[in-house]
């Protein structure tokens, strides 16, 4: 067994402390350097990478221009966290927080900021109109998802999936502890899917897009190659929401804007027009 760890009297920041993310981990926020962001031509521009709470903003976006809002378009700009530069000044500026994603609607004057992506997808569907039901028990229903999300995903990836794919050591307690809890939120998932082919019902809303980069992945093993670990064959109703969620257009675009890993032609680094997703996708611009 372990030696089990004694708590000082004061907390002391030992910088080399926290796995994989200890570089950018801090107990202060604020900035770090001074760097204005780049701003686009578009109404909406993006800050952001394609983790799971980048690519909820993407799909959305996506969602919206499939649907019609020319309104909608947008420049994504890649921020790079594993070398801090949501710690830049101009970040800061939008994003108190410095967590990606972070937006900036430039079609108002002054300019609104939105942090925190449950934030951004609740503003962009009241922007709109669109993906989020009108009748006050339906919208009820869709916000309730999109809030159970937004407490659930912590446990799911600063609990379990640090634990299981970053620590630097694997321990027994949390990793236990942290599973126990995803796996009950998989079957909170399961169960209701069962009965309804969305998530808040038989709309397709932003409760999905909230849910399904963090979840959708989960079972298709796209996050923490956890998905014999979980066992997540056993969520059959969860894993046939992911197949039909990830199989729509927009979904299959936004998933590729600012990122950088996995295939080639997956990655669009930086999107700033439609027509990027067939000219500046790595595999072309490497092969110039």
């Amino acid at each position: 067994m372990a030696e089990s760890y004694i708590p000082p009297k004061v907390w002391q920041w030992n910088k080399e402390n926290g796995g994989a993310f200890a570089n950018i981990n801090r107990p202060v926020a604020g900035a770090t350097h001074e760097k204005d962001l780049p701003v686009g031509e578009h109404p909406l521009q993006l800050y952001s990478l394609a983790t799971p709470n980048g690519v909820k903003v993407t799909i959305m976006l996506e969602e919206l221009l499939e649907k019609g809002f020319n309104e909608a378009e947008y420049d994504a700009h890649l921020i790079r966290i594993t070398e801090g530069e949501q710690f830049s000044s101009g970040f800061v500026q939008v994003n108190p927080n410095s967590k990606i994603p972070a937006l900036l609607d430039q079609s108002v004057d002054p300019a609104i900021r939105v942090f925190e992506s449950g934030a951004i997808l609740l503003y962009l569907a009241e922007k709109f109109g669109a993906f989020l039901p009108q009748a006050a028990a339906q919208r009820t229903e869709c916000l309730s998802w999109l809030f159970w999300q937004m407490g659930s995903a912590p446990l799911l990836g600063g609990g379990f999936g640090h634990f299981f794919a970053y620590a630097p050591e694997k321990y027994e307690y949390p990793i236990n502890r942290y599973t126990m809890e995803v796996k009950r939120q998989l079957d909170v998932l399961d169960r209701q899917l069962a009965e309804h082919q969305f998530i808040s019902g038989q709309d397709y809303t932003i409760a999905d897009m909230a849910i399904w980069p963090w979840y959708g992945a989960l079972v298709k093993n796209t996050v923490y190659d956890a998905a014999e670990f979980l066992d997540a064959q056993i969520y059959t109703n969860v894993l046939r929401w992911a197949d039909e969620i990830g199989a729509r257009s927009a979904v299959k675009r936004g998933r590729m804007v600012n990122r950088t890993w996995g295939e080639l032609n997956e990655q669009l680094h930086e999107r700033h027009d439609a027509s990027d997703f067939d000219n500046k996708t790595q595999d072309k611009l490497e092969d110039i």
